[in-house]
């Protein structure tokens, strides 16, 4: 048995024990250490970076770490085995998609805009906000020798007389309360209830004089980050709001991974934990910590996600969405409640999910579909969801369809060296001088923060102005020489943005060839299935009106640079819309609005699924696409244009 101590930038440590010959990543993740491992520990991403401090390691040599870095002690966690007592240093990076919580400042409008945009657009399609939940004031007799009627029959009686419901239920964290708080303000209370035509439930009672406010969680669990809101459900009112690294992906970037990782035993506990104790219970106490709001007072909660990750927050197996037929447990449910899974707000909170459509498209994307209304006009509109997986939504107020294909991570800084998600430190915008072949960036972060990765928004716009500036060619190969460019001893070439000496990081921010590489692949993806739908549709991107883009992946996408790669069609630009986070803004609106949560039921209901598998010309639109921007440059007239006009 070795000692193994973990060590942080921060000063901070943790220690724990391994036998010899374990993996090291493994130990870490039984310690529960924070550290990136996007392939799940088999070698491939080169983010489980870690130094050696003191003691040893049997580690193997990998192309991820220099002969130079080898000598100063970095190896790779995931190809290091335990040999004797050691202490290694997690760099900040490697643990920076847990570590770097953010809770958003709410006297900036642009973070509440998009929230009362959608209840104003949701009103506009004749979609009343309004739900269940209320809060009510009753006044009851004081009982005496002459009224001997028990406590919870007197407010029962009363709840009854009020509404006109026959059935009441009052749980038994009410009727715990309910002796003393009757007493104490003379049997005149407010009660917190959720009532239906035929039944009424009461959460919480309160004394009568108290500042009762009802409070609702709308939560989006991404592959790589969770964001939510915490809100007044009378008003909507936005009163937190937070973003999160989905602490599951130590366990892997992609779906697939997590899913075998929750088949070892305990996993499927491990999996729910790292999603929910780790990840959304912290979320929810800094968030009600800045609203002075108790948690105990989230009387509702909605989840929009993908498939798998309603399933692994559910505690729910979900190894048969990746084996044939890849049929899922639930699409939709109504059976959840906080306390079945470990929620930190009110035990008895209802957990409502947007509706799944398919093993891979899921509840983010019918919560999205909500937002951009693609079902309330007539003219022909796309709807892309950019994340792990590329989702899409095509149709109008007659027909939608969806499909997905797989990304992969690279639109959230996964596959990528020096990719990360849009937190402090990341490259989000870029330009590049086509002459001193110098950059200019915009960081994600405090006027100063040093550079530390490229999310998903800077890598679109540095691969854009790589390719229009004439220093990658079409394959994403360098093919041309200066001070930012360098190769390594295999002969790969790199673009360096930051030198070590400029960055907030233990070494240069750069984008490689197997970085240009995976994002081509990633993009060719995207456009792929794009055209796949529409010439299954017999349509043709000219008959595309409107493009409206999700996705977490910076403040904005360049449109025109996302064209510029073949992302996106070569269509006008003033057609593009980028929407934001669409799957949190929506599982909002579900949870404010009940007609809003039965109309997205409805759209999953009414929505074709199209499996891009079973389609014969999907793999040649795909292996058409995997070039700047595609191997069919007739379909990109502008960026033609651009490269010989620039």
């Amino acid at each position: 048995m070795f000692k193994v101590t973990f060590s942080f930038e921060d000063g901070s440590m943790v220690e724990t024990f391994a036998n010899a010959g374990d993996n090291l990543l493994e130990v870490a993740r039984s310690a529960n250490v924070a550290i990136d491992a996007p392939c799940s520990g088999n070698g491939a991403c080169g983010k489980c970076r870690v130094q050696l401090k003191s003691g040893e390691l049997e580690s193997k040599k990998t192309l991820h770490i220099s002969d130079e870095e080898y000598q100063a002690g970095w190896r790779l966690s995931c190809c290091s085995k335990i040999s004797a007592d050691v202490n290694v240093l997690v760099p900040d990076i490697a643990s920076a998609y847990k570590s770097r919580m953010k809770v958003a400042d709410l006297s900036s409008k642009e973070e509440i805009a998009i929230f009362e945009n959608a209840k104003s657009d949701i009103q506009l399609a004749g979609i009343e906000l309004k739900n269940s939940l209320e809060v009510v004031d009753v006044l009851m007799d004081v009982p005496s020798l002459d009224d001997t009627m028990p406590d919870n029959e007197r407010l029962t009686r009363a709840l009854r007389k009020y509404l006109n419901i026959n059935r009441v239920r009052i749980p038994y964290v009410v009727l715990k309360k309910l002796p003393d708080v009757l007493r104490e303000n003379n049997f005149a209370v407010k009660c917190v209830i959720r009532a239906t035509s035929d039944d009424m439930y009461v959460y919480d009672i309160f004394g009568k004089d108290e500042d009762v406010v009802i409070g609702g969680l709308a939560i989006d669990i991404g592959t790589t980050t969770v964001s939510a809101v915490l809100i007044n459900m009378e008003n909507g009112e936005i009163l937190a709001k937070s973003s999160a690294g989905n602490g599951q992906i130590r366990f892997g970037a992609d779906v697939i991974n997590r899913i075998v990782e929750s088949q070892k035993p305990g996993g499927q506990k491990k999996l729910q934990d790292a999603v929910i104790k780790e990840t959304i219970n912290p979320m929810i106490h800094e968030m009600c910590k800045s609203a002075k709001f108790p948690k105990d007072h989230i009387y509702r909660m909605c989840v929009a996600s993908n498939t798998t990750m309603n399933h692994l927050f559910a505690g729910i197996n979900a190894d048969p969405l990746r084996t044939e037929p890849y049929i899922p447990a639930f699409f939709k449910t109504n059976s959840l409640f906080a306390s079945d899974v470990g929620v930190d707000i009110n035990k008895d909170a209802h957990i409502i999910m947007a509706p799944n459509i398919g093993s891979y498209v899921g509840g983010d994307i019918t919560a999205g579909t909500l937002v951009s209304q693609i079902w309330n006009r007539p003219e022909f509109s796309l709807f892309i969801d950019l994340g792990t997986n590329g989702e899409l939504v095509f149709g109008n107020s007659d027909f939608m369809m969806s499909c997905a294909c797989s990304a992969g991570p690279a639109f959230e800084g996964g596959d990528i060296s020096c990719g990360m998600r849009a937190t402090d430190g990341a490259i989000e915008a870029c330009t590049i001088d086509k002459e001193t072949m110098e950059p200019t960036y915009k960081i994600v972060g405090d006027p100063g923060t040093k550079p530390v990765g490229l999310c998903g928004s800077g890598i679109i716009d540095v691969i854009s102005e790589l390719y229009i500036c004439g220093i990658i060619n079409p394959k994403g190969k360098f093919i041309r020489e200066g001070k930012r460019i360098k190769h390594d001893k295999y002969g790969m070439g790199s673009y360096i943005l930051a030198f070590e000496e400029e960055a907030g990081s233990v070494k240069d921010v750069e984008i490689t060839e197997v970085d240009i590489d995976n994002f081509i692949r990633a993009k060719g993806a995207i456009f792929s299935a794009i055209r796949t739908m529409l010439t299954s549709l017999d349509f043709d991107v000219s008959m595309i009106d409107d493009v409206y883009v999700a996705g977490g992946i910076g403040s904005g996408i360049n449109m025109q640079n996302a064209v510029n790669i073949g992302m996106f069609p070569d269509i006008p630009i003033e057609k593009f819309h980028y929407i934001g986070n669409s799957s949190l803004t929506g599982a909002y609106l579900m949870l404010l609005s009940t007609p809003a949560e039965k109309k997205t039921y409805e759209l999953a209901a009414n929505m074709t699924y199209m499996e891009l598998s079973t389609v014969p010309i999907y793999m040649d639109e795909f292996v058409g696409a995997c070039f700047i921007p595609h191997t069919d440059t007739s379909m990109f007239p502008t960026v033609m244009e651009e490269i010989q006009n620039r």
